[in-house]
C-alpha cells in the first residue's frame, strides 16, 4: 500500500484497508512469522523452550500479560520487541490526542471532524515504533498520570465549563490507544491505581472527575513484576490480575554458554578493546559462573536475584583494567590476567544484595570470595581433582610445584607487570608450565599464562597454597611454610 498517495478517509475507504484491533494485528503477524520460520523475539537467548514459546501462544490467545520474573531476566526487552509484531503504519485521524482509527473513531474530536468533512478528513500515517508507551509503576502515579485529569487552561482557553468534556486531559492510557502499553514493576503502583485499571481491561470505560467517558480503548497490556515485591513492597490485587490473560514466569540463563552468548552481546565494548585486548575463553567462563556461584552463595539474598547486568558490566570492567595496565606501560596490546578480575569488584557490589552475613563480611570481600568460588567450580574441569583424603600409593600431581613453592620464600606477581615481565615471572615457576603443558596441552599460547594464573588461585582456593593481597599485586606462598612464618 502506496500511504503517502493515501492522506484523507475517502481515499483510505477506496484502498481497501480494514480495521483490526491491535490483538489481532499482533496474532496475525506473529502467525505469519510461525508459518515463515522466521525468528520472533531476536536477541533473547535461553528462552527458546521456555519463555517464547509462551509468550507466543499468549499473543494468539490476543491475552493482555504479565511476564513475572527477577530482576535481569528480560522482561522489558521482551516486552519491547513485540512492536515488531505490528504492522509498519497504521491511519490514525490527523491531529487526534488518542490515535483514532478514521473507521472506528472514539474521540469527541474525530468524530466532529468526520461528521464536518466527511471523506475530505485529513488522515495521517503512525509507525510502528511510535506504538509502544512505557511507564514505571512508582508509589506517587496519580490517576491523572495515566487516566486523565481536567484540564482548567484547556477550559479558560475554549471558554469551556468543567461540565464539558472537551476540557479534559487525557493521561498515558488513552493517549497509546492502539498501542502496546507496559507497565513496569506493577505490584509498586498503588491499589487504588490498579483499580483504575480494572474497566479499562475489562469494560474500556474510563472515569475522571465525574465524567464518565465510554473510550473502547484497543490497546494491548504487558505487565512486569518481581517476585520479591510480592511481599517487599505490594502486590498485584486479585481482581487485576484475574483480568491479566497469561502470566509468564522468566528465568536466569541456565549454562554458561548462553550467558556468555548474552554478555558478548549486550556488552558495550570500544573498537580499540576489541582489537588490542584478548580474553581467553576461560576468563569469559569464568565471568559468568561468577553469576552462577552468586546466585547460590549463602551472603546474597536469593529472592533478589542476581542480575545478568552484572556479568555484562563485569565484562566491561575487566577490559578496561588490561587497557588501562597497557595504556600504563605504553603498550599497543596485551592479554586479560587472571588478576585483571579484582578490576570486576566495584561491578559486583553494587549489583548484589546481601543478607545479614554478608553484611557483615562487607561487599567487597564478598565478591573476592565469589572470584575465588567460581574459580574452584571450574577448576576441575580443566586439572586433577583435588581430592582431601588420598591413599599413601596415590602420587599427587601437584607435589612439584607444591615443593617448588615451599622451598620458596614467596612468589610475587605485580598488577602492573609489562607483558615480557608478566611472562618471564611465570614461567620462571617450571612446575607450573609443565603442569598446563601435560594438562591444557591444546591450550593456545596467548591464554597460557591465564591458565597458568588460573592453577596458582584454584590450589589457593582448594587449600593447597595461599595467597595475599598487596597493594601493588598478589604473592602467593606455600601454605603451612607462611603459617610458619606467620608465628614466627
Amino acid at each position: 500500500m502506496n500511504i503517502e498517495k493515501i492522506q484523507t478517509l475517502g481515499a483510505l475507504k477506496k484502498s481497501g484497508w480494514q480495521s483490526r484491533s491491535i490483538k489481532d494485528e499482533l496474532r496475525a503477524n506473529l502467525i505469519h512469522k510461525i508459518q515463515n520460520h522466521e525468528p520472533t523475539f531476536e536477541g533473547i537467548h535461553g528462552y527458546e523452550h521456555t519463555v517464547i514459546p509462551e509468550l507466543e501462544r499468549a499473543i494468539l490467545s490476543r491475552h493482555n500479560i504479565n511476564l513475572l520474573g527477577l530482576r535481569g531476566q528480560a522482561k522489558t526487552r521482551l516486552a519491547r520487541q513485540m512492536v515488531n509484531l505490528l504492522d509498519e503504519y497504521i491511519p490514525v485521524v490527523a491531529g487526534s490526542e488518542i490515535n483514532d482509527d478514521p473507521l472506528k473513531p472514539l474521540s469527541r474530536y474525530a468524530k466532529e471532524l468526520i461528521n464536518e468533512k466527511g471523506d475530505d478528513t485529513p488522515i495521517a500515517w503512525l509507525h510502528r515504533s511510535e506504538r509502544f508507551a512505557e511507564k514505571l509503576a512508582t508509589p506517587d502515579v496519580t490517576v491523572a498520570d495515566i487516566i486523565g485529569d481536567v484540564d482548567p487552561i484547556k477550559a479558560a482557553n475554549l471558554k469551556l465549563s468543567y461540565a464539558d468534556d472537551r476540557v479534559i486531559h487525557f493521561g498515558m492510557i488513552p493517549r497509546a490507544n492502539r498501542c502496546i502499553f507496559v507497565i513496569n514493576e506493577l505490584p509498586d503502583l498503588q491499589a487504588r491505581i490498579q483499580v483504575a485499571l480494572f474497566n479499562i481491561l475489562q469494560e474500556g470505560d474510563i472515569q475522571i472527575r465525574g465524567f464518565k467517558l465510554r473510550l473502547d480503548l484497543d490497546m494491548q497490556f504487558v505487565f512486569t513484576a518481581n517476585p520479591e515485591d510480592y511481599t517487599n513492597r505490594g502486590s498485584i490485587v486479585t481482581p487485576l490480575k484475574d483480568r491479566i490473560g497469561s502470566q509468564i514466569l522468566t528465568h536466569y540463563p541456565e549454562d554458561i554458554a548462553t550467558a556468555r552468548t548474552i554478555t558478548e552481546q549486550e556488552a558495550k565494548i570500544d573498537g580499540r578493546q576489541k582489537e588490542k585486548i584478548h580474553v581467553p575463553d576461560l576468563a569469559k567462563d569464568l565471568l559468568e559462573q561468577l553469576s552462577f556461584s552468586a546466585r547460590d552463595s549463602e551472603f546474597i539474598d536469593e529472592k533478589s536475584g542476581v542480575s545478568a547486568r552484572m556479568s555484562i558490566t563485569a565484562f566491561e570492567n575487566l577490559l578496561s583494567t588490561a587497557e588501562r595496565r597497557a595504556l600504563m606501560n605504553g603498550e599497543e596490546g596485551t592479554t586479560v590476567r587472571f588478576g585483571d578480575l579484582i578490576g570486576i569488584v566495584p561491578s559486583i557490589t553494587g549489583k548484589v544484595e546481601l543478607v545479614y552475613e554478608g553484611e557483615q563480611e562487607g561487599s567487597a570481600e564478598v565478591a573476592k570470595t565469589l572470584i575465588g568460588d567460581a574459580t574452584k567450580e571450574l577448576f576441575d574441569q580443566y586439572f586433577p581433582k583435588i581430592e582431601k583424603l588420598t591413599k599413601e600409593e596415590d602420587q599427587d600431581p601437584y607435589e612439584q610445584l607444591l615443593a617448588w613453592f615451599f622451598e620458596q620464600s614467596g612468589f610475587e606477581l605485580e598488577d602492573g607487570l609489562h607483558n615480557k615481565e608478566y611472562k618471564e615471572e611465570l614461567d620462571s615457576i617450571t612446575p607450573l608450565v609443565d603442569l598446563v603443558k601435560k594438562y591444557q596441552p591444546d591450550t593456545p599460547e596467548e591464554d597460557r599464562y591465564f591458565m597458568m594464573e588460573f592453577l596458582l588461585w584454584g590450589l589457593v582456593e582448594n587449600r593447597k597454597l595461599s595467597k595475599y593481597r598487596m597493594t601493588t599485586g598478589m604473592r602467593f606462598n606455600d601454605l603451612y611454610g607462611s603459617y610458619i612464618s606467620g608465628l614466627s
